[in-house]
């Protein structure tokens, strides 16, 4: 069977809804006005992964990893620099406007800030309805009934439609803000932080929401967050990323039971443990210093100036994605379980 076909078979029995290859986007820095060197500050630097219908995607990593900008160019809220967005097939960079507006139905976004997200000046009907009067699918009375039908969904009730985003909690605009995410009735929501605002009780009620909600909808999600409790429960495959990368990718239970990177590990270590008795233990590699500037990154792994494996190795060459075990690659010259340096798979990483 010729390469082409076989690819195309393997992504129908996938199933894949989106698949990103070698994203990127760098931003152009003032140098001043002598200077005439460009510097770029490299936010997603050459990331791949795949997303089959009905997953749930988890993206970790610390404030400037490039996670939140994944998510936006996935939203065509930013063009990439390089690199193809491919959407139920379609390459999202290359195809016309008023294709780009139909496919765009099909992605929504849940913002992280509740408040800024929506519209101070508007009723929730109008937030609710507005993108259905955009996209012309409901008028009148059928308008009415759509946008009472979301708020009931979300767990408000229909006399609260004509107030405005002020009048409610935190959780309530989030839970508006998941109701204006479904109106379009789309097949991929990117979930951006939504519950790093809220009171720690009403984060698992919009989790439990969110978990419902895509088993009702047959929903997609890719869900960003800082660390990794949040996605533990909501996500089939977590992607750490560190400084523009992804470097670790596998299941959740995967991640939790045995992470391959530093990095992972790291995160892992940095989660409250609420017994004191084991929280005394000494063998935790928390994670010490920050996170170096996307404009100068560090040479060779980027991780490299914060690891406490670190070889000259590290510093001098650039590790790939490489596939470990099935279905858990990591870019590490020495994975935690692997030490010795034991050579791994090399497979593409999509």
């Amino acid at each position: 069977m010729p390469s082409k076909e076989r690819k195309q078979s393997i992504e129908t029995e996938r199933d894949v809804l989106l698949e990103v290859t070698d994203l990127k986007k760098y931003f152009i820095l003032d140098s001043g006005w002598f200077n005439r060197k460009k510097e770029y500050l490299k936010a997603v630097d050459g990331v791949s992964f795949h997303l089959e219908k009905g997953e749930t995607l988890g993206i970790v990593g610390e404030s400037g990893c490039g996670k939140s900008t994944t998510g936006n160019l996935i939203m065509n809220i930013l063009e990439p620099t390089e690199g193809s967005i491919l959407f139920n097939g379609k390459n999202l960079s290359k195809i016309s406007k008023e294709e780009l507006r139909e496919e765009r139905q099909h992605i929504q976004m849940i913002f992280q800030d509740p408040y800024s997200s929506l519209n101070p000046r508007l009723k929730v009907f109008d937030i609710i309805a507005e993108p259905l009067i955009s996209h012309n699918l409901f008028k009148g009375e059928e308008l009415k009934e759509k946008v009472q039908e979301l708020i009931e969904t979300v767990g408000l009730r229909k006399d609260q439609l004509n107030r405005y985003p002020h009048e409610f909690s935190g959780g309530q605009r989030q839970r508006i803000g998941i109701a204006r995410a479904l109106a379009l009735n789309p097949k991929l929501i990117i979930c951006d932080e939504p519950v790093s605002a809220l009171d720690v009780s009403v984060q698992s009620q919009i989790l439990n929401l969110l978990a419902r909600l895509q088993k009702e909808y047959n929903l997609t999600y890719i869900f960003i967050a800082h660390g990794l409790p949040a996605v533990k429960h909501v996500s089939d495959r977590i992607a750490v990323m560190y400084l523009g990368k992804i470097v670790e990718i596998a299941t959740k239970e995967q991640i939790f039971s045995r992470p391959l990177h530093p990095y992972t590990e790291g995160l892992l270590a940095a989660i409250p443990i609420p017994d004191p008795t084991l929280r005394k233990r000494g063998n935790r590699n928390v994670l010490e210093g920050d996170l170096p500037s996307a404009v100068n990154p560090p040479s060779g792994c980027s991780f490299h100036t914060r690891c406490q494996y670190a070889t000259q190795l590290c510093k001098n060459e650039t590790p790939k994605l490489l596939e470990f075990e099935k279905g858990h690659s990591v870019s590490c010259h020495y994975p935690i379980v692997n030490s010795k340096g034991i050579l791994v798979k090399e497979s593409v990483v999509n």
